[in-house]
C-alpha cells in the first residue's frame, strides 16, 4: 500500500511504508469492480488527441526518482527492474533513470536543482515536500503548468479528472494549476491500509484479548515482557523520523490529537500543541519506564524492526497490512510455526468507544506525483508517455504488469500469477509486486481495488482492513490544500523548526531526559517559533481550496 508511500503536515502515510505500496488508451481506467478484458491501443480520445503506444521517437528522456523502497536488496537500479524496463517498450520511449539514495530525496533534490541541471521528469512530492509549493517550483522555473499539455497531449487522464471532479479538486491548485501526472487510489477499499498489529498466539497462550482500550495494551504489553520473554514488547519504525508512521494518530488518538493538522468543531488544530498530546507522552514515558517499548526507540530502522518481530522480540507494532502483516507472518512462522499475527482496533480510552484517529488515505496521494521539468526540451513527449498510465491499457500495466509473466486473465479478472504470489526465488508479494508493477508502490496511475484483493492473500490481511477503518478519522482529516508560493515558504521554515522542537521534545519526554511537566514549557517554545502563525496559514488555505 505502500502508499505506496510521506513528512511535515500531512495526514497520510505514507505510505508508505506501509510498506507502504504499480498503446494507447483513451478512455477512463476501468472500475475495480470491471472485469471487462482491457480495450485496444487505440480507443479514440473523447477530446484531445489520441496517442497510439507504442510511440515511434528518437529521443531518450531523463527522469529522476526514488527507486520504491520494497526492491531494497533486491534490485540496485531502475534500469534492473522489469517494470520499468517493460514501461519504456509499451510506450515506446527510451529512459535513462537517475535516483537519489533512500530517505534522501529532498536533499538530493536540492542539490539537483541547484545545479541547473534537471532531468525531463521528476517524481517528488512538491505539494508537501518543496519550499513555497507546486506554484514556487512553477514560478521559480524548475516544473512546468501542466494545463494546456494536459489538454492537448494527455486525454486519459483529463477525461479522468473531468468524470471525477472530486480528484480533479484536489491535484491543482488555488490557482488552478496543475503541476504533476498523480498518484490517485481508486477505491475507497484502498484508503485504508495501517494500523495496530499484535502477536495473536500470544495472546491466546496468555489468556488475553484482543487488546480495545489503553489499559488492554499496557497489560498485554507487560504479559508480553514477564511472561514471553520480550525484550521490545513494543517497537516501531523511527527512521527517517521518531514515530515515522504515527502522523495519522496511532495511540495518540486515543486523547483526541494526531501528528499533524486535522479540523475539529471549524477549527484547525495541530495535535502536538494540545493538551492530548501530552497524555500521550505520558503513556510512552510510563511504557518506556517499565520496558514495554523498544530500548532503542529512537533509532530504529527498518532492518532492526524486521529483526525484532521475526525473532520475537517485538510482539506488537504499528504496519501495514501488505508490507506488514504480509511480509512478517512467514518470518515469525519460520521461528514459531503457531505464530500468528493480527490488527487489533486503534485503542480508545473506555471500551466501546469508535476512535477519533487512525490511517486513512485520501484519493489523491502525494507520493508518486511526476512532473514535467521546465528544462526539458521533449515536455510534449513527457506528458504523452505519462498519460499512458491513465490509459486502459496503463492502467491494467500499472496494476498487474505483464500478461503471461505477472498475471493472466480468469474469466475476465487480472489474477497473479505465481511469480508474484509465490515466488520460486522466495522474495515476498510486497517485492515481486514492486518487481513487475506499481499496484503496491505510487506513481502516475489510478490504483485498482482488484491489486489488494489479491495483495491481501492472508485472511488476517483482509481482515486488518475492516478493522482498521472503524475510526472518525475522515471527519477530521485535511484536504490537500495548497498554501501560496509566499504563504508556502513562509509554512515550510515555521514547520521546520516546530517539527525539530516535536521530535526532540518527544524523545526527550518519553526517554527520561526532560520531565513531564517540561511539556508546559515546550508549549510555550511551539509559539515562539509561530505555530499559531502555521495554524492561520492552513485556515487561509483550506477556506480557499473550499472556493475551488
Amino acid at each position: 500500500m505502500k502508499r505506496k508511500k510521506k513528512i511535515a503536515s500531512t495526514i497520510v502515510v505514507t505510505t508508505i511504508m506501509s510498506t507502504m505500496v504499480m498503446a494507447c488508451s483513451t478512455t477512463t481506467p476501468a472500475p475495480a469492480s470491471d472485469t471487462k478484458t482491457p480495450a485496444p491501443a487505440t480507443t479514440p480520445a473523447a477530446t484531445g488527441t489520441a496517442t497510439t503506444y507504442p510511440m515511434k521517437t528518437d529521443k531518450t528522456l531523463t527522469y529522476w526518482g526514488e527507486l520504491p523502497g520494497n526492491l531494497t536488496g533486491v534490485k540496485s537500479t531502475h534500469a534492473d527492474t522489469p517494470f520499468f524496463s517493460e514501461w519504456q517498450k509499451k510506450t515506446g520511449v527510451p529512459l535513462k533513470f537517475s535516483a537519489p539514495p533512500t530517505n534522501q530525496a529532498k536533499e538530493a533534490l536540492n542539490v539537483m536543482l541547484a545545479s541547473g541541471d534537471l532531468p525531463d521528469m521528476i517524481e517528488f512530492n512538491f505539494l508537501k515536500d518543496f519550499p513555497g509549493g507546486p506554484e514556487k517550483a512553477i514560478k521559480d522555473g524548475y516544473i512546468l503548468k501542466l494545463n494546456d499539455l494536459i489538454d492537448k497531449h494527455a486525454p486519459n487522464l483529463k477525461k479522468y479528472l473531468k468524470e471525477h471532479p472530486d480528484v480533479d479538486k484536489m491535484v491543482k491548485t488555488d490557482n488552478g494549476s496543475y503541476y504533476a501526472f498523480p498518484f490517485i487510489r481508486g477505491d475507497e477499499a484502498l484508503m485504508v491500509f495501517q494500523g495496530p498489529i499484535v502477536r495473536k498466539d500470544w495472546l491466546d497462550e496468555l489468556g488475553l484479548p484482543i487488546p480495545q482500550t489503553i489499559d488492554d495494551w499496557t497489560a498485554m504489553l507487560k504479559a508480553f515482557k514477564e511472561k514471553k520473554g520480550a525484550t521490545a514488547p513494543f517497537s516501531t519504525n523511527s527512521k527517517p523520523r521518531v514515530f515515522n508512521d504515527f502522523n495519522n494518530g496511532h495511540f495518540m488518538g486515543a486523547y483526541g490529537v494526531t501528528r499533524d493538522f486535522y479540523m475539529e468543531s471549524g477549527q484547525i488544530k495541530f495535535g502536538p500543541a494540545e493538551k492530548g498530546y501530552k497524555d500521550f507522552l505520558a503513556l510512552y514515558r510510563g511504557w518506556y519506564e517499565q520496558g514495554l517499548l523498544d530500548k532503542n526507540i529512537a533509532t530504529v530502522d527498518q532492518k532492526a524492526w524486521d529483526s525484532n518481530i521475526a525473532s520475537g522480540a517485538t510482539g506488537a507494532t504499528v504496519g501495514n497490512a501488505g508490507g506488514g502483516i504480509g511480509k512478517w507472518q512467514p518470518l515469525v512462522e519460520a521461528k514459531d510455526p503457531k505464530a500468528l499475527l493480527v490488527a487489533t482496533p486503534q485503542p480508545v480510552l473506555k471500551k466501546g468507544d469508535t476512535a477519533k484517529f487512525g490511517q486513512r488515505d485520501i484519493p489523491y496521494s502525494f507520493g508518486g506525483m511526476v512532473a514535467v521539468t521546465a528544462k526539458s526540451k521533449n515536455a510534449e513527449l513527457a506528458v504523452k508517455m505519462l498519460d499512458y498510465g491513465y490509459g486502459e491499457e496503463g492502467h491494467m500495466y500499472f496494476n498487474f504488469g505483464t500478461e503471461g509473466t505477472s498475471y493472466k486473465m480468469e474469466n475476465g479478472y487480472p489474477k497473479y500469477s505465481d511469480i508474484v504470489m509465490k515466488n520460486p526465488d522466495k522474495l515476498a508479494p510486497a517485492q515481486t509486486l514492486s518487481l513487475y508493477t506499481r499496484a503496491n508502490y505510487n506513481g502516475p496511475y489510478v490504483q485498482d481495488k482488484r491489486y489488494i484483493e489479491q495483495y491481501l492473500a492472508l485472511p488476517t490481511q483482509r481482515d486488518a482492513i475492516g478493522i482498521w477503518a472503524k475510526t472518525d478519522m475522515a471527519k477530521y482529516q485535511m484536504p490537500p490544500v495548497t498554501p501560496t508560493p509566499e504563504e508556502s515558504s513562509e509554512f515550510a521554515k515555521i514547520m521546520t523548526d516546530v517539527n525539530t522542537l516535536v521530535d526532540e521534545m518527544t524523545l526527550k519526554i518519553i526517554l527520561g531526559a526532560e520531565p513531564l511537566d517540561s511539556f508546559e514549557k515546550y508549549m510555550d517554545k511551539l509559539k515562539s517559533v509561530k505555530i499559531d502563525r502555521a495554524i492561520e496559514i492552513q485556515k487561509a488555505a483550506l477556506d480557499r481550496y473550499n472556493k475551488r
